[in-house]
Order: structure tokens, then sequence, then C-alpha cells
């Protein structure tokens, strides 16, 4: 049996395994420090679409395709998909996967949806629901901008705060048979909300739902960010990063150079004037589906503690003032060889 929450940290004595991982760029991520990590780069924004919505669409199914082909299995195999985007009614997701006809949890945590999904795959996995669950998202630049900001072709000047939607998406499968990496842990996150109003600042407001998370991990499980050999969030950038390092320096935490954030990882933020760094869903699920995990399978990490970051905004709060409520979920992800059997 699992052991029962302790606070928000459910620890699975039964592991949910990662059977295959895929990621998926476009041209700015094929650019980027992390680009040999990708299964599939594409240079065309529309990805031989028609629209950019239809891109995000085709990136999922490229995604989901690429996992499934490494697992060598069938869209049958798999007992649900849990996925999202940042699209309005998350149309990336439910346009991109209606052809597989796999039972369907469509989810939305903006950017922390791939931690969401790992999280409830997981759960579903060790609790004996599912045989095989796919967790998946997507995000794309010039969706993100058309929805949220200005159009694209508008040409609106950046602020220094701003951060770079990636254009890609990142799939894991996980499963019950035994595979080198497995989920461990998760700790669900609370909702968050500070105050912070400016929409082109997410790492600030996403920042505070970050620490409240890693805090309640860390005191659920007796670790410290020592214990991990790595700890990723995602995606608050250079300026939400210093937030969480600030935040926990306060409680005599010194968070170390094993604290990184995937906004950080994806780009290189000098050379491709990015700002402050990445951010959308398919940041932190391209650098894990990508880098993280294929780094893992090397052997050169055996725990890390996965805490992607979302901001639970919409063009109609901001527009209307509200505040940026944000949300963080953790997952731990170890080497299997390292369980105690």
């Amino acid at each position: 049996m699992n052991t029962p929450p302790a606070g928000r940290t459910i620890s699975l004595t039964r592991p949910a395994y990662i059977l295959s991982h895929a990621a998926v760029g476009g041209r700015q991520e094929g650019l980027g420090p992390l680009a040999p990590w990708f299964d599939h780069l594409c240079d065309d924004s529309f990805f031989g679409e028609k629209t950019w919505e239809k891109a995000e669409s085709t990136m999922q199914k490229t995604a989901l395709t690429l996992a499934l082909e490494k697992a060598a299995l069938q869209p049958e195999d798999l007992t649900f998909v849990l996925a999202g985007d940042l699209l309005n009614q998350c149309i990336g997701t439910s346009f991109g996967l209606r052809s597989f006809r796999i039972p369907f949890f469509g989810l939305y945590g903006a950017c922390s949806t791939m931690g969401e999904s790992l999280a409830l795959g997981s759960l579903l996995v060790s609790g004996g629901f599912a045989r095989r669950v796919g967790a998946m998202t997507s995000s794309h630049f010039c969706t993100a901008e058309r929805q949220y900001r200005m159009p694209v072709p508008y040409g609106s000047q950046r602020t220094p705060t701003a951060q770079w939607t990636a254009t890609a998406s990142g799939c894991c499968l996980l499963g019950e048979e035994k595979a080198p990496l497995a989920v461990t842990a998760v700790t669900c996150g609370r909702i968050v909300d500070l105050g912070v109003t400016d929409a082109n600042n997410m790492g600030a407001a996403m920042a505070p739902a970050a620490y409240d998370t890693l805090q309640a991990h860390f005191a659920s499980t007796g670790t410290g960010p020592r214990d991990y050999d790595l700890v990723l969030t995602g995606d608050l950038g250079v300026l939400g990063h210093q937030i969480v390092t600030e935040l926990f320096a306060r409680d005599g935490v010194d968070m170390g150079p094993n604290y990184l954030d995937c906004g950080m990882l994806l780009y290189d933020i000098e050379k491709q004037d990015m700002h402050a760094g990445a951010s959308g869903c398919g940041c932190s699920a391209s650098v894990l589906c990508g880098y993280l995990l294929g780094k893992m399978e090397e052997g050169q990490w055996k725990k890390i503690l996965f805490a992607p970051t979302g901001a639970l905004l919409s063009p109609v709060s901001t527009s209307q003032g509200e505040s940026i409520p944000g949300i963080c979920h953790a997952v731990c992800i170890q080497a299997t060889d390292t369980l105690q059997q």
C-alpha cells in the first residue's frame, strides 16, 4: 500500500515507472543549448499547418507518437492520457489528441501542467487504477502571444521581466513495468496569490507558490535541497529563481547550486535575447522529457525534484485588474537502482 499523505505529499511505495519520454521543439529551441536533447525540432512555426493553434496540436501528436514508438506501444495500450495547454478550452490538446481515441483527462495547470499530469498519472498507476498512462502538455509562442498579450505582427516591446513562451511539447509514458526511472513521490500545490498584477512578470507571480510547495515537500519528507541531485522549478526565469532562493534564505535554508529553473536552461538567455528566460507549459515539459530524463538515464543524476509552476490567470482576469494566482506541483523522480527493494 502507498504511504498515507503526510501533509500534501504522497510517497509511492509502488513507483510509477517512466517507460519512455519525448520532447518536441521549434526554431528557438533548436538554437538553444538543449537542442541535442529534443527528439524532433521544426524550423517552421506552423509545423506544416495553416494556423499556430493547429501547429500546437501537431506538436502534441508528434510528442505522443514518438513516446509510443520509443516504448514499442500502441495508443490502445494506454489506459488514460492526461494533458492540457494554455489555450482557451485546451484546444491544442483536445484537437491534437482526438484521433488517438485514448480515454482522456483534460487538465489546466497553466505552466505547471506537466507536473500536474505526472502527479495524477503516477497516482493512477501506483494505485492500480491504470496500467499505463500518458502525461503531457505543450505551448506555442505565437498562440500564447495572440491569446494573452499582443498579436505577434504588432511587434510590441517586451519588458525586462518578460519571458519567452516556449514552442515545445513534452510527453512521458508511465506504467507498472519496471524501467530505469520512476516517480516515487508527489506533492500537490496550493493556490498562492500575493497580489502581483503585472502579467509581464510571471516569475514574481509564481515564485511564492514554488516556495510554498517546495517547503511543504521538504517538511513532509524530512528532506532538504541537498538530498536531491537537482531541484528544478519552472518556469520562474531569472527573477523568480532569485525570489525563491531569497525566500528560503530567510528561513536559513541555502538552496545551493543544485537548485535550477527550467526557464533558465532552455535558451541561451543573452545570445537569444530572452530577457528573464523561458516560460510556457512546453518549457518545463520539454526540458524534463528531453534533457533531464536523458541525463538521468545516462547516470548523471539519481534523484531530482521537478516542480513546475503555473500562473492561473486569463486575459479576462488581467483586463479586469485581478492579481495573478500561482500554483506549483512537485514530483520526485529517482533512478530505480536507488530504490529499496
